[in-house]
């Protein structure tokens, strides 16, 4: 089945009951006209305003011009590869990215998630995963972690969950909203190995994807942001066969 036969057998009609519950402008970047029409009318049929591009370049114009709540991104566009697209994307702005694609290589999904894109999907999708995957990644920017509102401080390391910010001796370290729930997820239990099954399902709320090496990804690019030396990682230590540990004690 085809993605947009799939988004229009999809649609739910308890979803117009949402409408106006929602106000988030969602950017979709996508060339096929089809899906790019199923995609616009199911997001609107679940309270989401739409902009629409059909191209790389139109894309980076709306940046600026729409106040936006995330952005759906194809990797394959005619004008420039979606991969180009996120990386420029990052450099003004730290919108969530849903990243779609219809390649097969893990290599892309991979790559996408080193340039900063929140989640990825897989074509041909279902229109139900999508808007869970959307909504996931919208709160995840929105909202704190439950119970989560005093600044923690390890060393030199600073993570304030309700202005989802990170700081290391006062420098801001840019991450993504899914980078910082993760890491927010295991600096809230320091001192215990949390494997990527456990990390998946606090961070997402849910296990959609059985793609976990997709954690590795992320934890690379939050060394990268807080490590002094990314290869040699004294704050998130990996525990062979195990997980992840973040340490009690830093400098």
């Amino acid at each position: 089945m085809c993605a947009a036969q799939a988004m229009s057998d999809g649609y739910d009609a308890a979803g117009a009951q949402e409408r106006g519950m929602m106000s988030e402008r969602i950017l979709v970047v996508e060339d096929d006209p089809r899906l790019a029409g199923m995609l616009d009318e199911y997001l609107r049929n679940h309270g989401y305003a739409v902009s629409q591009a059909a191209t790389g370049a139109q894309a980076l114009e709306q940046l600026g011009a729409d106040a936006l709540g995330a952005v759906i991104l194809d990797l394959m566009l005619p004008d420039m590869d979606g991969l180009d697209v996120c990386r420029k994307l990052r450099e003004q702005s730290d919108l969530p990215v849903l990243m779609l694609t219809a390649r097969g290589d893990a290599i892309d999904r991979i790559v996408g998630l080193e340039l900063g894109a929140d989640d990825y999907l897989p074509k041909p999708f279902e229109p139900r995963e999508l808007l869970a995957r959307l909504r996931a990644i919208l709160r995840r920017r929105a909202t704190p972690a439950s119970g989560a509102t005093k600044t923690l401080l390890f060393g030199q390391l600073e993570i304030d969950p309700n202005a989802h910010t990170v700081k290391v001796a006062g420098r801001a370290a840019e991450l993504t909203a899914y980078q910082f729930e993760l890491l927010l997820a295991l600096a809230q239990r320091a001192g215990r190995v949390l494997s990527r099954d456990m990390l998946m399902d606090l961070v997402r709320g849910a296990p959609l994807d059985a793609f976990d090496r997709s954690i590795d990804v992320h934890i690379s690019r939050i060394r990268a942001a807080i490590e002094d030396d990314p290869k040699s990682p004294r704050r998130i230590i990996t525990v062979r066969g195990a997980g992840y540990l973040f340490a009690r004690k830093q400098d």
